[in-house]
């Protein structure tokens, strides 16, 4: 499985969420304690929405491990920006090559996940030939993520992206229960449209991967009057992460199961989530 974190607020250097919490997503690529594997050493990504607001997401994706690459430390210390996914890899089976890295983008939207298809294997052309044939061509890689990511896009993620993704797996579900996988799917996934980030966690089985997500900075700086960090991010700044960044007491929430959360200007909101039956 893998692992990462979506940041939302007060634009920051990477550097400041990616390296510098005692237990970062480069130390989880090494040490994860919440993740299936320790090691998360397939690959990682980074993409992130400039402060010029041009529209598109950046990305930077590498097949190697993330505790040592030099040009991702090179950038986490000049690129700030307000809103960034990060994610480290650990395959569950396709190659590891860069187009299997995630995050994923189209367009605007960024789109990244832990879990895994169950019998993707079998399905796979079934669900290709679900994905709109005008998106089809776009797809580079061999993950099931990114299928579940065009799939979303098909359903209408421009329009409803909590009921595209409802609806994504619903057609995900119904496929695999006709090839006899039992519980088809696990997955939390982030996507974000550059202005609002939405997080899903859900699993077929009713046993999702871990989620959480930060406390509002307002109520810690009460908390934690010492914390200075506190004092340089606005009451808006969020972090949603596969498993917390650091100690601090009561900074970290887990988001319950079957739930999605949707970050985003004024009050941040949790749903149940719940499929839409194919």
């Amino acid at each position: 499985m893998c692992r990462w974190l979506a940041y939302s607020g007060t634009p920051l250097l990477l550097d400041t969420i990616l390296y510098k919490p005692a237990h970062s997503l480069i130390d989880q690529s090494l040490h994860s304690r919440l993740g299936v594997e320790t090691t998360n050493g397939d690959g990682f990504g980074i993409g992130w929405y400039s402060q010029e607001d041009i529209g598109t997401p950046a990305l930077l994706r590498d097949i190697g491990p993330a505790w040592n690459n030099r040009n991702l430390r090179e950038i986490a210390d000049h690129v700030r920006s307000p809103l960034f996914f990060a994610h480290i890899r650990a395959s569950t089976g396709t190659a590891v090559q860069q187009t299997n890295c995630h995050p994923f983008r189209h367009g605007r939207w960024m789109w990244m996940h832990n879990g895994a298809i169950s019998g993707f294997h079998l399905m796979r052309r079934e669900l290709s030939l679900l994905v709109d044939p005008g998106l089809y061509s776009d797809i580079e890689g061999t993950t099931d993520s990114e299928m579940m990511f065009y799939l979303a896009i098909t359903f209408g993620l421009d329009q409803d992206p909590p009921g595209a993704v409802a609806r994504m797996v619903g057609v995900v579900e119904r496929s695999g229960h006709d090839h006899g996988v039992e519980f088809p799917l696990q997955m939390t996934i982030a996507v974000t449209d550059g202005e609002r980030v939405w997080a899903f966690r859900y699993s077929s089985q009713g046993a999702s991967r871990s989620l959480f997500y930060s406390t509002r900075v307002d109520a810690l700086r009460r908390l934690h009057p010492e914390a200075t960090f506190l004092k340089e991010v606005s009451d808006e700044t969020r972090l949603i992460v596969s498993e917390p960044l650091g100690d601090l007491p009561g900074a970290w929430n887990e988001v319950p199961e079957s739930t999605y959360g949707v970050v985003h200007a004024g009050a941040d909101e949790l749903h149940p989530f719940t499929p839409e039956p194919a």
